[in-house]
């Protein structure tokens, strides 16, 4: 009888081991994920920061603080990955207001140029746009993987899948203004985008409600 009982100790002990390696194993692919996301969207967020003051372009200034929020958002998911659900559903709130305060700057910008209009140049707005949807293609394709593990990375993924969105609508929005040879596709462009960031704020936050009423 002892020595069952001592294997079944050694089973559960195991068992524990295993589940407690195995969850080391996948934080740290989180962890991973995040640094390297993290790196891309800060380096963007400079680069397209600029491109779009050198522009003037609305839809493009939009961009880089999408990648600014992203930034933002990696580093709370970093912070989050081996913390708790409640934690976790608490920093998705962050991250979703911190969309939302994004999409406020874009708005705020959109009513700047209707007082004072102004033409982007449309090869700066292509091009890095281009460069764009280049880094955030790279940042959704890592974080695939981890789309569905929790509301911390669900979250994550969200926001990396505007990215791909944002990027796309601005490079229209460059072919529009040189055909149209006017500033307004950029604002309208703009309008699109600070819905988009509204939508995803909301949903972000949602869910991370319905996770924090769920915790609780």
């Amino acid at each position: 009888m002892a020595a069952v009982a001592r294997g079944g100790a050694d089973d559960m002990s195991g068992c524990a081991c295993e589940n407690g390696c195995t969850l080391d194993r996948l934080r740290e692919r989180q962890r991973g994920t995040l640094r390297a996301v993290l790196a891309i969207n800060a380096v963007m967020f400079f680069v397209i920061a600029g491109a779009a003051l050198y522009g003037g372009s609305t839809a493009l200034l939009a961009d880089s603080l999408d990648n600014l929020g992203d930034a933002f958002t990696y580093g709370l998911s970093l912070y989050a990955v081996t913390r708790g659900a409640r934690v976790k559903a608490r920093v998705a709130l962050l991250k979703g207001g911190l969309i939302l305060l994004a999409a406020l700057v874009v708005t705020a910008q959109i009513v700047y140029k209707l007082i004072v209009p102004s033409m982007p140049i449309f090869e700066v707005m292509g091009g890095f746009s281009l460069l764009g949807l280049a880094a955030n293609s790279m940042c959704l394709f890592l974080l695939w993987r981890h789309r569905q593990e929790d509301i911390n990375m669900s979250s994550v993924w969200e926001c990396s899948r505007n990215d791909i969105a944002t990027n796309l609508s601005v490079f229209l929005a460059a072919g529009a203004v040189w055909l149209t040879d006017s500033g307004w596709p950029d604002s309208l462009v703009a309008v699109g985008l600070v819905w988009l960031l509204t939508r995803s704020a909301w949903r972000i936050i949602a869910a991370a409600r319905a996770e924090l009423r769920a915790a609780a």
